[in-house]
């Protein structure tokens, strides 16, 4: 990381080493994955229950300049099958047609399919709004994505959002327990996406916060156990309420905690920034 913005370098610096000896890449070269507003839109459960679809959500592709860490909310999931797939490497084929295949591949046999957020994030660059509509292949996959690789608003981010390392989902947590799934704050859920694109188009700091915010009041009343849990050891409403007070917004990386998303334009003690992947 650079000592004086918490922002890692964008040059990974490597020995020199021949390509027999070079050892594999502990990290990998497939990105990760940012969920920001509207999270959860993207699951057919979640979605069919829109009276005015379609809704979004918005992912932000990641270079991979460290590992994040397992079970946080970053697509590690889907990243390890990607991983896997395609031996390192993002292949350079059509991204619609990557997105299916490892959406197949991950969800083959599960209960629980991930959603598709997850497999788009890590495939298509920059940032994008992903829209759903349960009448479109019931919901599966999106019936739009508004895709922004201009590298103004991707800086922009990268400056106002900072990461804090929280904890891991632990063993035996599942966010799905109680569901409380009102129509009105599913439609409520989807806003906050095309909210949070929006704002960062047009970098604005206080429509991203209030984005952010909305979307975890969002959760906590359509899924409560995304934020309260007998398995969680961490107090996250509280902390989520603590950040939100003392900036203008925050979020979690995903059920469970993870990583808190905190919007800013001041310091945030202890935070890292994300590097945003806006090229192939």
């Amino acid at each position: 990381m650079s000592a004086d913005s918490g922002r890692p370098s964008r040059r990974r610096e490597e020995p020199s080493l021949s390509p027999a000896s070079k050892p594999a890449d502990p990290v990998g070269l497939i990105p990760y994955r940012m969920a920001l507003a509207g999270g959860w839109i993207d699951q057919p459960f979640i979605s069919r229950r829109n009276p005015s679809p379609p809704g979004s959500m918005v992912v932000v592709c990641l270079e991979p300049a460290f590992r994040f860490m397992e079970r946080c909310g970053m697509a590690t999931g889907t990243r390890a099958v990607a991983l896997r797939l395609w031996k390192g490497r993002l292949p350079r084929r059509v991204p619609a047609a990557l997105v299916r295949e490892l959406y197949e591949a991950e969800n083959r046999g599960r209960a629980e399919p991930s959603g598709s957020q997850d497999m788009i994030g890590l495939i298509y660059p920059g940032i994008s709004r992903l829209d759903y509509d349960f009448a479109h292949e019931g919901g599966l996959y999106p019936c739009h994505i508004e895709q922004c690789a201009d590298p103004a608003p991707a800086r922009w981010l990268e400056r106002v959002i900072h990461i804090l390392p929280v904890a891991p989902r632990p063993a035996g947590y599942n966010p799905l327990g109680v569901k409380r799934l009102s129509p009105r704050w599913v439609e409520r859920l989807g806003r906050t996406g095309r909210d949070c694109f929006a704002a960062i188009l047009n970098r604005d700091l206080g429509a991203l916060a209030r984005a952010m915010n909305d979307c975890m009041t969002c959760w906590e009343r359509l899924l409560p156990r995304t934020v309260r849990h007998p398995a969680l050891t961490v107090d996250l409403v509280a902390l989520l309420r603590r950040y939100q007070r003392r900036y203008p917004g925050a979020m979690y990386s995903g059920c469970g905690g993870g990583y808190l998303f905190v919007a800013s334009e001041d310091p945030v003690p202890g935070a890292f920034h994300p590097l945003v992947r806006v090229g192939k």
